[in-house]
């Protein structure tokens, strides 16, 4: 019995279009003896075929995680940065650029900000944002990237200056969805601000680093302690406030693992479940020291040489803070390696939370099923959160999307929790000199954290305080307010037909129902 196939035009390789040559074999079987029937078609006569054909389509609940490619979550750090920088510098010129226009009648650059949102997109197209297209286009996008920085950056200082006016003040401004450090959300405050603190800040828990007299060196506040060995790992990472260590027995967080990566068939694009085999711990450093001991914050630098490659690596805790800031800078010099930095911690979560855009989703830390097991990395955004009943630890990036995360045992047998994220690559194809050079990263442990707390650290992380000088008013009241912490405004900007409508997007983040109020402040 003969069959027609219809095949949706648009659908191709992934890249938004079949290919030439996928278009001609379309062609060569729209009647060919022995094969279905192929016919070209749109994607709306498609659907709507398949749901005159299967009206009681059974529905998927889950993601449908796909089992092939799983290195382009890592593949060109650099151009991965660049995509995260640019989408939140995006949000920040918006937002204040349309505070500007609203309070003092500044003009809003919808041009510009037209021309950035377009260059973002175009290089979010697939091979572009995956990491696994030739050394030219990603040379292309690196400075592209750079031109939408310079010009954001100069849409924020031209309608800060349209806000505040010129003058001798200094402001800090806070483009998250939640209040930093005394400076409210989507608005600003004078610097006096955080001097002082806010809740739990210097005044209550100033930080502090000894050195004991084994020779382990500990940073404190009234919060939280941490304990670094002579290599700089973490041999303890113990939140007071609810008396429990969170690094299992025998173990050390904080470490940088290099394992041969050699994909079977496609470089750039895939991580293979083989790379477990090879591992070699980066443990040993060539310094570790400390920089800052002060009542804000407490800061050692470890610096690891492996081969041509540097790592040096910055570990703040801050005063009243209850997270572990991680700043990376490394000199990458590899070829056909992965690098993962590793962060057990003594808690016995199930499944996981990983952030997607407007949201996240929960993967299970087993591997009952074949499915389990073929989801050995996985992407997420900002945080990942693990938690059991009633304790949990959030785990913040600001430029990373590959993880993978499970179930181990520590010393004593008991079952414990690994967090990993993928930080660079060395692919040889398409790019033989992918990642080749400088690359920086910024991590947060945050112990004790639910989800709402891991949310905070993924905004904090990516949109830190921005500090103004030469400002006439050194704070900026907010357009907007929300009642509810579960309820993130995410985007404020002009409406782009020009009428002067204010367009906000808000999203439920917490994963439940939620009742809001939008305050209005204009």
């Amino acid at each position: 019995m003969a069959t027609t196939s219809l095949v949706p035009f648009g659908w191709g390789d992934g890249g938004g279009g079949p290919t030439a040559e996928m278009i001609a074999a379309a062609r060569r079987t729209a009647s060919l003896e022995g094969s279905p029937a192929v016919e070209l078609s749109t994607p709306r006569r498609f659907f709507e075929a398949a749901e005159a054909e299967y009206p009681e389509a059974p529905i998927w609940s889950g993601e449908l995680y796909l089992e092939f490619h799983r290195g382009t979550y890592t593949s060109q750090a650099r151009t991965k940065r660049g995509n995260r920088r640019s989408e939140h510098l995006l949000r920040e010129a918006e937002l204040w650029a349309a505070t500007a226009s609203i309070r003092s009648g500044a003009d809003y650059p919808y041009a510009a900000l037209e021309r950035a949102w377009q260059t973002v997109l175009l290089q979010q197209f697939h091979d572009i944002l995956p990491g696994s297209s030739i050394a030219w286009v990603h040379q292309e996008a690196e400075r592209h990237f750079a031109e939408v920085a310079r010009d954001l950056e100069a849409l924020v200082a031209t309608s800060v200056t349209a806000l505040c006016g010129t003058g001798a003040h200094a402001a800090s401004l806070n483009a998250g969805p939640y209040s930093l450090r005394g400076v409210p959300a989507l608005g600003a405050a004078p610097t006096s601000i955080l001097e002082a603190g806010s809740g739990t800040g210097a005044a209550d828990a100033p930080a502090t680093v000894t050195r004991t007299a084994s020779g382990l060196l500990v940073l404190a506040n009234a919060l939280v302690s941490v304990t670094l060995d002579a290599d700089g790992l973490v041999t303890s990472l113990r939140d007071l406030r609810a008396d429990r260590e969170l690094i299992p027995s025998g173990a050390r967080g904080n470490r940088l693992l290099l394992h041969r990566d050699t994909p079977t068939q496609w470089d750039a694009w895939d991580i293979d479940a083989h790379y477990k085999r090879t591992s070699v711990p980066l443990d040993a450093a060539v310094s570790v020291e400390v920089v800052a001991d002060t009542p804000a914050e407490a800061c050692v630098r470890v610096t690891r040489v492996f081969g041509s490659s540097r790592f040096v690596e910055g570990i703040t805790l801050a005063a009243g803070s209850t997270t572990l800031d991680l700043a990376f800078d490394v000199d990458w010099h590899e070829r056909q390696k992965l690098l993962k930095i590793e962060f057990p911690f003594d808690v016995h979560a199930e499944r996981a939370a990983s952030e997607i855009q407007f949201g996240h989703v929960y993967r299970p830390t087993h591997a009952n099923t074949s499915w389990d097991t073929a989801r050995f990395e996985t992407c997420a955004h900002r945080w990942v959160h693990v938690g059991e009943p009633g304790y949990g630890v959030a785990v913040a990036n600001d430029s990373t999307y590959g993880h993978d995360i499970g179930r181990s045992t520590d010393a004593g047998g008991r079952a414990t929790t690994t967090v990993r994220l993928s930080l660079l690559r060395a692919a040889l194809f398409p790019d033989p000199e992918a990642d080749q050079g400088g690359h920086a990263f910024r991590v947060a442990v945050r112990p004790g954290a639910s989800i709402a707390d891991a949310i905070s650290e993924g905004y904090r992380l990516n949109l830190p305080l921005r500090t103004v000088t030469g400002v006439a008013t050194d704070s900026i009241e907010p357009l907007l307010e929300v009642d509810n912490p579960a309820v993130v405004i995410e985007a404020v900007k002009l409406a782009e037909d020009r009428s002067g409508d204010l367009v906000v997007r808000i999203y439920e983040a917490h994963g439940s129902r939620a009742r809001a109020r939008v305050i209005r402040r204009f």
